[in-house]
């Protein structure tokens, strides 16, 4: 049995730190070159690291295409990128809700428009991370909650239009042990009992979705705890 597609250059938004960084070492791990772009990238120690705010579009493009001018062949791309800001709708000021939109759907949607030619060049795979926060929805968690059930509605989309063109599959995944929680209130952090996954088991998940050979999709991937209430 194969082992199907290699893992070449890969494009990882959020490469920095929890999901990406995970999924930075486990490319490097399967033999591929991880491409980490991140907003901050202090004490980031891979060679291809970039500095970019993926909401900002122009900057998103800008730092891409520079890129693929080095590298000419992109292989996938994994949009780790992600922020929340918990809080109930009335308590959360106009400007800290959009940007959680702004970075977590905006952000992927400009991360993909300018990787696609490449993608579509070579056939690759647009790998976009969704949340168990995408199939069900919890109070003070609206900004999330809306940018990850649009971020599903542009994948599904996305993997109909270019269907046969590149691949595109959504991950869903439950809670993570990363930085993810730190920092916020202790309402809004998990519990001692959490179940919160390890990255690397995303990761691995993620990696294996890049090497379906061409010609076979894996659509949608629900990486969660035995326990997990949001699916199905």
């Amino acid at each position: 049995m194969t082992d199907g597609r290699a893992i070449g250059n890969v494009l990882i938004t959020g490469g920095g730190s929890g999901l990406g960084a995970a999924v930075a070492t486990a490319v490097h791990e399967a033999g591929g070159r991880p491409i980490v772009l991140d907003v901050n990238t202090s004490g980031i120690d891979w060679p291809d690291v970039h500095e970019v705010d993926v909401a900002d579009g122009v900057d998103v493009e800008w730092t891409i295409g520079r890129i693929l001018a080095e590298v000419r062949q992109l292989d996938a791309v994994v949009t780790a990128a992600g922020i929340d800001r918990p809080g109930d709708f009335e308590d959360v000021s106009a400007e800290e809700w959009e940007r959680v939109v702004a970075v977590n759907l905006f952000g992927t949607a400009s991360v993909v428009r300018a990787a696609m030619p490449a993608l579509l060049a070579s056939h690759g795979r647009a790998i976009l991370i969704a949340s168990s926060l995408s199939l069900r929805a919890l109070p003070a968690a609206s900004a999330y909650c809306a940018s990850k059930f649009g971020l599903v509605g542009f994948a599904r989309a996305l993997a109909q239009e270019t269907r046969g063109r590149m691949g595109v599959t959504t991950v869903f995944p439950a809670g993570m042990d990363t930085p993810f929680f730190d920092g916020r209130e202790a309402q809004y952090r998990p519990g001692p009992d959490a179940h919160l996954i390890d990255p690397a088991a995303v990761a691995e998940a993620i990696v294996f979705a890049m090497r379906r050979p061409q010609g076979v999709e894996l659509r949608e991937l629900v990486i969660c705890p035995d326990d997990e209430p949001s699916w199905p």
